[in-house]
């Protein structure tokens, strides 16, 4: 997955200045960003704070650790099952 240029306390920083009253299109082109990712991250971080948002990331983070895990289990079993069914 790309990475962005902006980090997470960057992005709600964008979104704060949205909300301070600055027009979105105005926000977009001081940051260098189009309004439909402008939009793409208020709808995942609207209503955030840094912490919340560290704390998203780590979350996220796990979450995909814990999918590869229980991927690789299966997988094992998988290959136990077939090992046994084939000994009788």
């Amino acid at each position: 997955m790309k990475r962005s240029r902006f980090s997470e306390e960057q992005i709600i920083a964008v979104l704060k200045e949205h909300e301070a009253g600055i027009a979105t299109a105005d926000v977009c082109r001081r940051h260098g960003i189009s309004s439909a990712t402008f939009y793409k991250w208020k709808s995942r971080y609207g209503g955030l704070e840094v912490s919340e948002a560290r704390r998203l990331r780590q979350l996220e983070q796990e979450n995909e650790r814990l999918k590869k895990l229980l991927a690789d289990s299966m997988l094992d079993n998988a290959m136990l099952k077939e090992i046994s069914a084939r000994k009788f």
